[in-house]
């Protein structure tokens, strides 16, 4: 059956994870630690770019690499166990695999970080592949031949077009629906506790909404 071969790749942040809570407590720390401002509450509404995106804004080009990698060394102590799920995430995990799929996460996150995140709240992905943002996604999906990706974000959805990939969203993130919509998304959920019945209409060829 075509279904027993189908892979369904999952961005991370604001897709399976609310990541918003530990990400400002990592950033108050560092600024605590570099005695350089950020604004913690503006910085966790832009989730999704890759993180020297953001330091950009808040240190000098120069100081970004350095300070990147003093962020990701501070993480796994603030961010881990400060981060929940979000509604639904083990359970789309499990709707994959119950198909006999495959489910993957494709994330710019770090990717000891993401495999952290995961573990600490018992989410088993088959893959996790980390350190890829927007259109780079394409090339994990591809070689693990993912059929759809669902993710948040703009960036998200680009990585499903170039991937050739059914781009499925879910109103977690920083875009509402009608904006994800209106992105390009081919399906666009409230959140994830609405995949397994898509996924199933999907695969027996009446989607629903």
């Amino acid at each position: 059956m075509a279904h027993m071969a189908l892979t369904v790749g999952f961005d991370l942040d604001m897709t399976l994870i609310d990541s918003r809570p530990g990400i400002h407590a990592c950033y108050t720390a560092l600024a605590e630690r570099t005695g350089t401002y950020i604004d913690a509450d503006l910085a966790i509404t832009r989730l999704g770019p890759p993180l020297e995106e953001e330091l950009v804004n808040w240190f000098p080009a120069e100081h970004v690499p350095a300070t990147a990698d003093l962020y990701r060394e501070m993480y796994p102590t603030i961010a881990i166990a400060a981060t929940p799920a979000l509604p639904g995430a083990c359970e789309a995990i499990t709707a994959v695999r119950e198909t006999g799929g495959r489910a993957i996460v494709v994330t710019a996150k770090y990717e000891p970080n993401a495999k952290l995140h995961l573990e600490h709240l018992g989410i088993e992905p088959d893959a996790v592949i980390g350190n890829l943002w927007a259109e780079q996604k394409a090339d994990a999906l591809r070689e693990y031949a993912a059929s759809v990706y669902v993710g948040d974000h703009q960036g998200d959805i680009r990585a499903a077009r170039a991937a050739d990939a059914l781009s499925v969203t879910v109103a977690t993130g920083p875009y509402g629906a009608d904006e994800l919509g209106a992105l390009g998304a081919d399906v666009v959920l409230t959140d994830l506790t609405a995949f397994p019945d898509w996924l199933a209409g999907y695969l027996d060829g009446t989607p629903r909404a």
